[in-house]
Parts: structure tokens; sequence; C-alpha cells
């Protein structure tokens, strides 16, 4: 068994809101359930996944641009109808059995304009723009941890991934190129550093079983889940209703200063994993 080497995962795992090793609690008791109820009605309308996606990128962005003419409580409304479309377009191409990689590609892309455009909105709706783009840059590196420490947990346990989806056209090459220059580099570098560290930790042990599932524990997973995409805009969602998107921000900074402290946990348990 190994912990994972330092490439990133092979294009076939592009992130998307399919059921991962945790549980995101605001996905499963409210929006997962209204998804399900959703997807059968645009089956029988005969309306794509892929138009699904568009759907929920252009509610986000358009939360953003009324976000911008300080309409915080309209904002957040069509915040949570995009989360809702988000995870309903997954719904709809597994019922359809039309799960493709331009979907897959198409969804994750689609999520970083929208998180793009509406931090780019909250720095102007705040007057602080470096806040607001630290911030961004603060969730995306969270979302590669949560996506990444996810993945790392199911392979070390040989958990089955999704078979390969079927292969597409020019429209899909050129997503998976966008997706390859600008998530590939992010999950290299989440799991290099994971990877690292563990070595350092390991002592040489970094073949031992017990050491390596001690170090991918389900805490840090279940944890890392709760500060997935549809929690944040549930929070950023209600930071606008009580007409304080300042706090989102430093909230999200808050996210990003768990991590370490998660690391350290889980360097903690490979070592005490090691003693035993």
């Amino acid at each position: 068994m190994t912990i994972c080497t330092e490439s990133a995962p092979v294009p076939t795992n592009a992130r998307t809101h399919e059921r991962r090793a945790g549980r995101e609690f605001v996905l499963e008791i409210v929006f997962r359930p209204l998804a399900r109820l959703l997807a059968p009605l645009f089956l029988r309308a005969r309306i794509s996944p892929p138009a699904i996606v568009l759907a929920n990128t252009a509610a986000g962005i358009l939360a953003a641009a009324v976000l911008v003419r300080g309409e915080l409580v309209l904002a957040a409304l069509l915040l949570q109808l995009k989360t809702l479309l988000d995870n309903t377009d997954g719904q709809l191409a597994r019922i359809s059995g039309r799960v493709t990689l331009t979907g897959r590609y198409l969804d994750t892309e689609a999520d970083l304009v929208v998180n793009a455009a509406v931090f780019a909105a909250l720095g102007y709706a705040t007057g602080r723009p470096w806040l607001a783009f630290v911030a961004f840059l603060a969730t995306t590196l969270v979302l590669a941890a949560d996506f990444n420490v996810s993945e790392l947990y199911r392979e070390v346990r040989g958990e089955a991934k999704q078979p390969p989806a079927p292969l597409g056209g020019r429209v899909e090459q050129v997503l998976g190129r966008v997706y390859g220059a600008v998530f590939a580099p992010q999950d290299h570098a989440v799991r290099a550093f994971s990877a690292r560290r563990f070595e350092r930790v390991s002592a040489g042990e970094s073949s031992d079983e017990a050491v390596i599932l001690a170090y991918n524990d389900r805490i840090t997973v279940k944890v890392l889940a709760n500060f997935g995409l549809s929690t944040q805009l549930a929070i950023l969602g209600l930071c606008l209703v009580l007409d304080s998107p300042v706090a989102y921000l430093w909230l999200t900074l808050g996210t990003l200063a768990v991590l370490p402290l998660l690391q350290m946990r889980r360097e903690r348990l490979a070592h005490r994993a090691l003693e035993r």
C-alpha cells in the first residue's frame, strides 16, 4: 500500500459534487434531497445536464452582479439557487446515464468562474478588494485540500474509483486542457506536500499500513468536507442576509487557519501509530 504520489489525480477525478468520503452536512440535509426531487423533473423535460451547469453558473454570476448593486438578500437567494442547481446537474447526469468528462470539467470550471465573480463582487461591495482577493485564494486552497484529502483517504483504503467516463470531442479536450492548467497544479501541490510530510513523519516506515491509515484519518476528511462549496455559499448567504459580507471574508480566512491544525493532528496520529 502507498500513501500517495506527487502526481495530480487523473482527469477522470475532476472535482464534482458526487458523494465522497466525508459528509457535507448542509449538502446532505438540504441540497441533495432537493436535487433528487428536481432531477426527475428535468429528465422528463429533456433538459440536459450541461444546460443545468450553465443555469447554475448564470445564477452565480447574477448573484455577483446584484451583490455589486447592494441587493444582498437577492444575492443570497441566488447563491442558494446556484448550489441547488449545481447539485442537481450531477443527479440528472447519473439518472439519465449521461455522465461525461465534458460535464465534469464544465461543472468544476464553472464553479471557479462563479467563485472569482462572487469574491470580486464582495471586494467591491465591502470596499476591501485585497481582503476579498486573499479570501478567494484561501477558499481555492481549502477546496483543493478537501478534494485531495478525501481522494487520498479512499485510495489508501482501496475504495473503488469511478470508471472512466465516455470520451468526448473538441469541447471536452479544451475543457480538459483548462482543467489541467488550473486545477492539476493545485492537486499536485496538495498531494506533494502531504507525501513529503508523511515521509518525514514516518521515519522510513512509509509502507506500514497502520501508519498510512492513521495519517489519512477520517476526522480530517469530515472536517474538510464541511468546508465544501455548498457550505461556503450557505454561510455567505447567511452573512449577506445579516448585512455582514465582511464577516464571511474573515470566516473564509479562518477555514484556511484550520488546515495546519489538521495537518499537525494527522502527523501526531502517524507518530502514535509508529510507536505501537
